[in-house]
This record gives structure tokens, C-alpha cells and sequence, in this order.
């Protein structure tokens, strides 16, 4: 058990963090384990309830796979991935739609209001939050973000919401609905909104030097590494999209992208609030 004195110690040590950080936007994009595991997602939620009523404005972008996944399995119709991003074909985005902007969106709406937070859900094509044009025909209807409308998600922030986001655009160049990627959506939106913070949180400890040794987190990262990282084959696989993510977000005016680790219960607390930080922090050249 943690003694008054430590707790009070955590208090004190949070305070700076907190007042460097009201009023300030903060973009978390949700996926992966800390959705799937219900005392993680109790975890992410509080956090977030916690940022909301400290006065940090948090905008939550969320994925949904496994609920996509689970669905179409139900239907009786095949998850198929190319370049391990979904194969969106008519029956696939039909699904993505329902699941992600209803059940998915609507159960988080829910917790964060159980927990005391005002959370209000929008799903990219509300206000044309996102635009986007087909990526490319191997994907199917999955898109490429073409433009980003923030002026709902800065309503709702305005009136005190938590906005929460999922992650499908309305079509530019047909009228189709386009799957979006999640990582990508909250950088493009994180861009937009001039935030302070991309958090994005996933199954990994954050960035590693060697990727069998969860000892081996690299800390902090300047944009101008990636590259050499990426050819040493330090960041591959899915890193790399996300790496690319994060460098893009640098690029149009965040301050700073974490990569956490959301199988961690209150990894953002401890990331944004505490002198420790445990996840691999992206910042510009200085």
C-alpha cells in the first residue's frame, strides 16, 4: 500500500503537469488490448474523465478491429487484410459503420459518462469531421484523408465535451462511406485542432532498440532519427505506418507524440502527469 506521503508526493509531483497542460488539446487515439480488456478500458476512461476535469481538453479518436472482426465473423464473412490494413469491400463497410460508429462509439459515450466525465460521440462524416478519397483499389473502400473539418469537435470541446471519434470519412470522389485508419485519423485531426499532445495507445511498450527486449525502450526521439531507424530495421512492420503517423502530426504543429503502452492500467496518468514518462516520446528538432 502506498503511504499518505507517497500519495501526496504524486499529488504534488502532477501539479506542474497539470498546470502546463490546462486549456491545452490533447488528441488519444484508443485501440488495441486497452479496449478489449475491461479493466484496462475502466483505466483508460478514468484517465481520461481525470485530464477532462482538471481542465485538459482530451479529444478521443478510437479504432474498434476486434468488434469489426467479431461481427463479420457473426455474418459469416471473412476478415481479410492486404498490407495489414482490413479489405473494406460493401459488406465489410457496412459493418465498420454500425459497429464503429454506433456500438462501439455509443458504449464509450457511456462509460466515460458513468465515470463522471460529459462525453458526446461524432463519427468522421458528422459536419464532414473527415474527408477522404479512395487509398487505393487493393484496400477496397478504405481511405485516404483529403481534408479535415475540426469545428464540431471544437463545439463540443467549447461546451465542455469530451469528443469521441470514430474513424470513418465520407467519400469525396464517390458516395461511399471509406474506413480510415485510426492512428492516421487522430494525427490528421491532432494537425487540425493545433493540439498539444498525439497520444496513441498500443500493444507495445513504445518504440524498442531491440524488439525481444521490452528493456530496450528508446525514451525520447527526434523526428529527424526515424528515417535512420527505419533503415537500421529498428522501426518495421506496423511501425513503421505509425512512426510515419507520428512524424506527419510533428510536421503540422504538435508539440509532442506518445507511444504508450495501453496494456499498462493508467499508462497516460503516468506519461503526462508524473517525472517518470514510460512510453517513447516523438518531439521536433530542437
Amino acid at each position: 500500500m502506498t503511504s499518505h506521503a507517497q500519495q501526496a508526493q504524486t499529488l504534488v509531483e502532477a501539479l506542474p503537469y497539470i498546470q502546463k497542460f490546462t486549456g491545452k488539446t490533447i488528441v488519444i487515439k484508443y485501440g488495441g488490448n486497452a479496449m478489449i480488456s475491461e479493466e484496462l478500458r475502466h483505466a483508460v476512461m478514468s484517465d481520461i474523465v481525470l485530464l477532462s476535469l482538471v481542465g485538459i481538453r482530451v479529444v478521443v479518436v478510437h479504432g474498434g478491429g476486434p468488434e469489426i472482426s467479431d461481427m463479420l465473423r457473426r455474418l459469416g464473412h471473412e476478415s481479410r487484410f492486404v498490407d495489414g490494413l482490413r479489405y473494406t469491400d460493401e459488406v465489410t463497410m457496412d459493418v465498420v459503420q454500425s459497429v464503429l460508429c454506433g456500438k462501439v462509439n455509443k458504449n464509450l459515450v457511456a462509460q466515460l459518462g458513468r465515470l463522471g466525465g460529459q462525453a458526446i460521440g461524432l463519427c468522421g462524416m458528422d459536419g464532414q469531421l473527415f474527408q477522404a478519397e479512395c487509398l487505393d483499389e487493393k484496400y477496397g473502400l478504405v481511405g485516404k484523408i483529403t481534408g479535415v473539418n475540426p469545428e464540431p469537435v471544437e463545439n463540443a470541446l467549447m461546451s465542455g465535451y469530451i469528443p469521441v471519434v470514430s474513424t470513418v470519412a465520407q467519400g469525396v470522389d464517390a458516395d461511399t462511406a471509406y474506413n480510415i485508419n485510426a492512428d492516421t485519423a487522430a494525427a490528421e485531426l491532432a494537425k487540425a485542432l493545433g493540439a498539444e499532445k498525439l497520444i496513441l495507445l498500443t500493444d507495445v511498450r513504445g518504440l524498442l532498440q531491440d524488439p525481444h527486449d521490452e528493456e530496450t525502450l528508446i525514451h525520447e526521439l527526434h523526428t529527424y532519427e526515424v528515417p535512420q531507424l527505419v533503415e537500421q530495421g529498428i522501426i518495421s512492420g506496423g511501425m513503421i505506418p505509425k512512426m510515419q503517423c507520428c512524424v506527419d502530426a510533428i510536421a503540422g504543429g504538435v508539440e509532442r507524440v506518445h507511444i504508450l503502452d495501453g496494456r499498462i492500467p493508467h499508462s497516460i496518468l503516468i506519461e503526462l502527469l508524473s517525472d517518470r514518462g514510460i512510453g517513447t516520446m516523438l518531439k521536433r528538432e530542437e
